[in-house]
């Protein structure tokens, strides 16, 4: 069967309201009839056996018992034969740069797994290109086959002061975006330190958010509820995905915000927190289920929010109560409650079509009124997007990087030293600040394999400064001589270095840097994977599948290094991320995120 072009967005309610009226009424044919099925009621929590759905222009015109009242010539009838009608799923927060692909491959990932909205905070390519990134995943975004809301990144750099980022957003340019169309709101406010104590920045991008009447995006990333925390919530952020602790969701709905429950390619954080619904009571009306960042095996191998839905149920939650904080929740959290979010008269016709609503097993999914899924595959056609050549060729390293880079002078005299080192936690995304002993040969501090303590190296990638900042990380577990590299090194995405060879560190710098961006792993002196992103050294380019085949290489050249952590490409990804504690690296140096100073390797 050929597959069909995807349509527009519909056109507003107040234009087509009456058609809609004269649908419901009989006066006029729907486009599409839905029969018999089992309406899953996301506004009364009920789940409605023997409806039919009627949808006219893109939206739903009727939603109730025998719609032969709207069925002519012309009206394409289907019959669920008594499966339900759920509503689209929504993507509260995330990041679309962490799949390794574009907006328009993501939707191709994400569709056949029921998701038919995403609100997206493209702060990655914030940080390389800035406000022009921004505008580039805008556009693309407006041309998305389903419903892709942009949130304005807040925080470029994330910490102003800890790192340098490739470019800066300030708050005449959250100002600028706020007028743009698929502008939702303000991306998460990570510099929470800076929310507290009234920084100028902080203080304009949120104003002006809030004067342009949209949602305020949090990020608090520490586990102090104290008075900091008051003062956070006191500055305007209306939501946050960071909480990991039952305790963190019960503040965060107890003073107005939305607690958004995660459960991305490494972060695992529904569990935890979904005891404050199911163990302590609290309304769930206030939680929003996301995924922050999934990576394209996740999304090709496991699913996108059809898999945190699951996951929600799995732990106790009705199959309505779940499938709530991934729709209306969601809709209403950004006062789209009259378009997006349920299947209700007026609203854009975006429903699936499940045969087993706990497993979630969704037959097909349609969006704006027209089929794009069925058995899990694509039945439309959505072309590739292209982005122009500005947005590639960003990985400037200055020079050639050798080994000796990556040597770490110990101090004079010394035939050991103690040194602060990056702990990984699994399926988490804060760090530990450890220590280790390790041993001084020649003059140089070598790492300690037998006790899991590598090297890791920020390479400065946005100037061309050539510039080396060398640490020290424990939790990958390899055991081989090898190096991964990446491009993606949230936020700032200089190049992170992680390995157990100082030869192999270089040559990975120097092959990300000939494709223009990217994560390769090598050993020996080999490439053994390589996944090239030239959009902002962040993104690819080829599709989604393809992308996703060479990250499976990837994931195994790891393992046969001796990585046995459960998505290490993303917790590699996430050791420059000075805004989350305990210890970072970044440009400036080795940051201890509890107290936001640089701090000395040596203890």
């Amino acid at each position: 069967m050929a597959k069909k072009n995807v349509s527009a967005a519909p056109k507003p309610w107040a234009e087509v309201a009456p058609v809609l009226v004269d649908v419901a009424m009989g006066r006029r044919p729907a486009d599409l009839v839905v029969r018999n099925g089992r309406w899953v009621n996301v506004h009364s929590g009920e789940i409605i056996p023997g409806t039919d759905i009627a949808i006219a222009e893109g939206r739903f015109a009727y939603c109730g018992p025998n719609a032969s009242h709207a069925i002519g010539k012309g009206t394409k009838v289907v019959d669920a034969g008594g499966r339900y009608l759920v509503p689209g799923l929504c993507d509260g927060h995330m990041h679309v740069e962490s799949g390794m692909v574009t907006v328009t491959e993501f939707c191709r990932a994400v569709v056949p797994h029921g998701t038919t909205s995403m609100f997206i905070d493209p702060h990655e390519i914030a940080n390389v290109l800035g406000l022009e990134g921004v505008r580039l995943m805008h556009d693309e975004a407006v041309a998305a086959p389903i419903n892709v809301y942009v949130q304005m990144p807040s925080c470029v750099p994330s910490a102003p002061g800890l790192e340098h980022a490739g470019a800066e957003i300030t708050p005449a340019d959250v100002a600028e975006a706020m007028t743009w169309p698929q502008i939702i709101g303000l991306g998460e406010v990570m510099n929470f330190p800076g929310v507290a104590a009234n920084d100028p920045t902080m203080v304009g991008g949120i104003r002006a958010t809030m004067q342009a009447g949209r949602t305020v995006g949090g990020h608090y990333a520490s586990p102090d509820l104290g008075l900091a925390f008051h003062g956070y919530v006191a500055g305007g952020p209306e939501d946050d995905h960071e909480g990991t602790r039952p305790e963190d969701a019960i503040a965060r709905v107890r003073q107005g915000m939305k607690a958004m429950l995660r459960l991305g390619s490494a972060w695992y954080d529904v569990a935890s927190q979904i005891r404050a619904v199911t163990e302590s009571g609290l309304d769930p009306r206030n939680f929003i289920l996301c995924t922050d960042d999934s990576h394209s095996g996740t999304l090709v191998e496991e699913g996108h929010m059809d898999r945190v839905v699951r996951h929600a149920i799995a732990q106790g939650l009705k199959p309505v109560t779940a499938i709530q904080m991934a729709t209306i929740n969601t809709a209403e959290h950004f006062r789209l409650e009259r378009e997006l979010g349920s299947i209700a008269p007026g609203r854009r016709a975006d429903f699936l079509i499940v045969s087993n609503l706990p497993g979630l097993v969704i037959d097909e999914v349609y969006a704006h009124g027209r089929k794009l899924a069925a058995a899990g595959k694509l039945t439309t056609d959505v072309p590739a997007y292209p982005y122009p050549p500005k947005a590639k060729n960003t990985v400037r390293l200055g020079r050639k990087l050798t080994a000796s880079d990556f040597d770490i002078p110990a101090p004079k005299g010394a035939n050991e030293v103690r040194v602060r080192v990056i702990g990984v936690i699994e399926n988490q995304a804060p760090t530990r600040a450890l220590e280790a002993d390790l041993p001084v040969k020649d003059g140089l501090v070598e790492m300690d394999r037998r006790n899991d303590v590598c090297q890791i190296a920020l390479v400065e990638r946005h100037r061309g400064t050539g510039a080396v900042v060398n640490g020290f990380v424990s939790g990958f577990g390899y055991t081989q001589d090898c190096a991964m590299a990446s491009t993606v090194a949230h936020d700032s995405h200089h190049m992170i270095v992680v390995g157990t060879n100082k030869a192999d560190m270089a040559l990975a710098a120097e092959i990300l840097g000939k494709v223009g961006g990217g994560v390769v792993m090598v050993s020996k002196g080999r490439q053994l994977a390589l996944v090239e992103m030239p959009i902002a050294g962040l993104m690819s380019d080829e599709r989604a599948e393809t992308v996703a085949a060479k990250a499976a290489k990837l994931t195994e050249a790891m393992r046969q290094m001796g990585c046995t952590l459960n998505n290490a490409y993303m917790q590699h990804s996430l050791l420059a991320l000075v805004v989350i504690p305990e210890l970072r690296i970044s440009d400036a140096g080795i940051i201890d995120v509890t107290r936001f100073e640089k701090v000395d390797l040596f203890l």
